[in-house]
């Protein structure tokens, strides 16, 4: 028996329809995949079953059967009944869907308040039941915690204990883990999947990357500009997709790589002779240390005797998880943070103490291109403008020479030059990212460093973005420091890894010996996390 079927949902945004005729069913107990990149309509369709669309969104028809209750066309008023008590919803970004105001657990017990549990001891006797359900180490004292005092894993416990308080038929996870560490997102979906065998659960798992997708669910609607191009059960998609969409989809997923070819070792990698005849280091890190003060407790060493060297021309990878050190890593080599101790060379000088006039040579060397491109690019600014930026910065040229070398640049990273007058909000996640890396490309720096800079963007936006830097780095002969907790990322584009944890590295060496034959058990741990076919990461 179907726990939901929507047939022929169309749905539009101030009357431009963006699902058009959308159909599914969830049998009870399954988890189903809708799949998709951003814009394809995917979580337009969950939210619209829950009757949370944002203003100007309307379902212009179809149907939607919950069970056998048919709540097509209900108010909202009618929708608050089933929502929490029949589908559950956990949404993508628990930064955002927390109350930074409130304690975790007063939010918890905020749905059973609101669906009638009037019991106040009772009620907070759930939330302990609840938060320690989901694996929340010490519920008691968690409840009484902000969320701003839990880790981003926490806090996606915290939506998953509120999504089930109720023990509802249908859970809607809509990109539950696309803002989390590889391992931390493993340990949630383990979570979801154990729920739903102990409480009969059916799942409806909104994502982009079809490896969590292949791992989790039993079958897949893939979607594209609104509808449905393919669906199915999930290893018969995955085995024999028939659309060219699907087919995509599943080439540019990091741990199936079926339709991306891995950077080539340079000769100094491959040949030990070559090494001998060339300065070949465009980044050396020695024994780098870094402390901060935290508020009521000891001083906090956040990088701890970290050493690496990065040859000229090539990518080199800090991997591991959110506090790690490795972006702490890369602001220090990028003299963004002093280090407490050690030494740092790049491009063979030494900058571990550079001031002033050194800075800000160094500055023209280095650049850097951030993760969210939206927030590192001035949303007043024309792209142009942009781009130029550091040109005016180290007034370099005149006016019109900036401006045509912004254009040149637009051209390189494959944008068209009408985009320049646009501002960032009008363009798309991996256009601004494209337009980040033009920007870090303007005085022509020796080495970039990329820090998490193509985690926020879908696979298949992520696959192009990495194409360009390898192609980038092949026509200019630029060095990546490239900073990420994905492995199946890191495979992609770096010649060499090193792998952090607690601040220091734990492994490190040539990509493909890494991940041949890891040595360390928490790059194992990394390894496994990788959704898909990890096979494929070998």
């Amino acid at each position: 028996m179907s726990v939901l079927a929507a047939t022929d949902l169309r749905i539009s945004y101030n009357g431009r329809e963006v699902v058009h005729g959308v159909s599914f069913e969830i049998e009870e107990g399954e988890t189903l995949a809708l799949v998709g990149e951003s814009g394809s309509g995917k979580s337009t369709t969950a939210h619209a079953i829950l009757g949370l669309l944002p203003a100007g969104g309307t379902v212009d028809g179809g149907s939607v059967v919950l069970g056998d209750l048919d709540i097509s066309g209900w108010t909202d008023r009618a929708l608050r009944g089933i929502r929490g008590a029949e589908i559950g919803l956990v949404p993508q970004d628990p930064t955002t869907s927390l109350d930074p105001v409130r304690s975790v657990g007063a939010q918890v017990e905020e749905i059973l308040r609101l669906h009638g549990h009037r019991d106040r001891r009772s009620r907070r006797a759930r939330v302990i039941e609840l938060l320690d359900r989901v694996g929340i180490d010490d519920p008691d004292l968690r409840a009484r915690q902000y969320p701003h005092e839990l880790s981003g894993g926490m806090r996606q416990r915290v939506l998953i204990a509120t999504a089930i308080a109720l023990r509802p038929r249908l859970l809607i996870a809509d990109e539950p883990t696309s803002a989390l560490d590889a391992t931390v997102q493993r340990t949630v979906l383990d979570l979801l999947d154990e729920l739903q065998r102990e409480e009969g659960t059916s799942i409806l798992l909104v994502t982009h990357d079809l490896g969590v997708a292949a791992d989790r669910a039993e079958r897949l609607v893939v979607l594209k500009g609104g509808r449905i191009v393919e669906q199915g059960p999930s290893e018969a998609v995955l085995a024999a997709p028939s659309d060219p969409y699907t087919r995509q989809l599943l080439a540019d997923a990091p741990a199936f790589a079926t339709g991306f070819r891995r950077p080539e070792a340079p000769p100094f990698l491959r040949d030990a002779a070559a090494v001998a005849a060339e300065n070949p280091y465009a980044i050396v890190a020695e024994g780098l240390v870094k402390e901060f003060r935290v508020a009521g407790r000891e001083r906090f060493r956040a990088v701890d005797d970290v050493s690496f060297r990065v040859r000229r021309g090539t990518t080199h990878a800090l991997v591991g998880e959110s506090g790690s050190g490795k972006t702490t890593t890369a602001r220090l080599i990028t003299r963004f943070h002093q280090p407490d101790a050690g030494a740092i060379e790049v491009a063979g000088e030494d900058v571990t103490h550079a001031k002033r006039e050194q800075l800000r040579a160094l500055r023209r060397r280095v650049q850097l291109v951030y993760q969210n491109p939206f927030a590192s690019l001035d949303p007043r600014q024309p792209i142009i403008d942009i781009v130029a930026e550091p040109l005016q910065n180290f007034r370099v040229g005149s006016r019109a020479e900036r401006r045509e070398r912004a254009l040149a640049l637009l051209d390189r990273v494959s944008l068209p030059a009408d985009l320049a007058r646009r501002t960032p909000r009008e363009l798309s996640g991996g256009q601004r990212q494209r337009v980040a890396i033009a920007r870090a490309l303007a005085i022509d720096p020796e080495v970039v460093v990329l820090d998490e800079a193509v985690s926020a963007l879908d696979v298949t936006v992520q696959a192009r973005i990495l194409e360009l830097l390898t192609s980038l780095q092949a026509e200019l002969a630029l060095t990546y420091l490239f900073i990420s907790h994905d492995l199946a990322v890191v495979r992609r584009i770096s010649h060499t890894v090193s792998v952090m944890r607690r601040g220091r590295i734990v492994e490190e060496g040539q990509t493909e010996d890494l991940f041949r034959d890891p040595q360390h058990e928490y790059t194992r741990e990394l390894l496994a996390a990788v959704p898909g076919r990890t096979e494929n990461l070998v």
